[in-house]
């Protein structure tokens, strides 16, 4: 199992173009995004907090590669 630090670190490399963009990087996207929408849920102040553009354009491809 993945901490959220090992989420970041995977995501961080992928981005960064240290490591591949693979299913370990598209899973980490999608546990950070349950923590994300929780603390959504927990502090409605904080919904305007997103990914960034970046982690974005990686969410983006894995609904393109999913689609192919």
């Amino acid at each position: 199992m993945y901490t959220d630090t090992d989420c970041y670190e995977v995501v961080s490399q992928s981005l960064a173009g240290q490591r591949p963009t693979d299913e370990q990087t598209f899973n980490s996207i999608n546990l950070l995004a349950e923590g994300l929408q929780a603390v959504h849920k927990a502090h409605p102040s904080l919904a305007g907090v997103e990914f960034s553009p970046q982690v974005q354009a990686l969410v983006e491809q894995e609904s393109l590669l999913a689609i192919s």
